[in-house]
């Protein structure tokens, strides 16, 4: 596979790929993970088929260095028209990078919301997710005014939720996530559940179906994604 390597930006090392890594792993590609504390962020993007910017504790407005190069990644790479999905703090990223805002929402969400995908969301990232309104997990207390040239592709009550601007998506919510991986946040952002009244009952017991409802919501997002890598992979023959 020419040009399969799918740069994976991680900015906290328990928000990982989740789910996305077997799916890109079983489709040939590898993944070059960056953590942003301790390495570099690249500058050249001209190796990678498409890049993953996941989720972070931090705020896009804290304007910490490694959030300053990621804003300018996010610019290099809608330039260069290489497929770009963000994830939580990553869409934030995103939105603020290409002409947005990012800031502190009136509540955070955390746990199990309903999600409306629209019409566009439908023929978009979310092609094949049958639902108009699907059950997600959410962990975020900041949200954005999207770019004026963004198109909003899914929201819930209170945010905006999924958009698209060129090759960049961004997607507020996670479909990536396990219970595994919830049980690692939950040792370290217990204090943020305390806060909003969630407890890990809420989140964990009797929630098989939505963690099985949200791995096929990810494939399909995956396999819309993987659409997307082929057709710059195409573009650049």
């Amino acid at each position: 596979m020419l040009n399969d390597i799918i740069l994976s930006i991680q900015n906290t090392e328990i928000e990982t790929l989740g789910n996305f890594k077997e799916f890109f792993e079983a489709d040939g590609y590898t993944i070059e993970t960056i953590h942003v504390k301790k390495d570099r962020i690249p500058k050249e993007l001209d190796k990678y088929a498409g890049i993953v910017i996941l989720g972070g504790y931090m705020s896009v407005y804290e304007y910490l260095p490694y959030l300053k190069e990621e804003l300018v990644l996010i610019n290099n790479a809608n330039s260069l028209q290489v497929p770009l999905l963000g994830i939580c703090l990553g869409s934030q990223l995103i939105a603020e990078a290409l002409g947005g805002r990012v800031y502190k929402g009136t509540q955070k969400e955390i746990g199990w919301y309903d999600v409306v995908i629209n019409n566009k969301g439908k023929n978009d990232i979310f092609k094949g997710i049958s639902n108009n309104n699907i059950k997600v997990f959410q962990w975020h207390g900041d949200t954005f005014v999207l770019p004026n040239s963004a198109v909003l592709l899914a929201s819930s009550d209170l945010y905006p939720q999924a958009f698209r601007l060129d090759s960049c998506i961004g997607i507020l919510f996670h479909l990536e996530v396990t219970s595994r991986m919830i049980r690692d946040w939950m040792k370290d952002y217990g204090s943020e559940m305390k806060q909003v009244g969630v407890t890990s009952d809420d989140i964990l017991v009797g929630r098989n179906s939505e963690f099985d409802s949200l791995a096929n919501y990810c494939k399909v997002v995956y396999g819309n994604f993987s659409k997307m890598i082929s057709a710059f992979g195409k573009s650049r023959v």
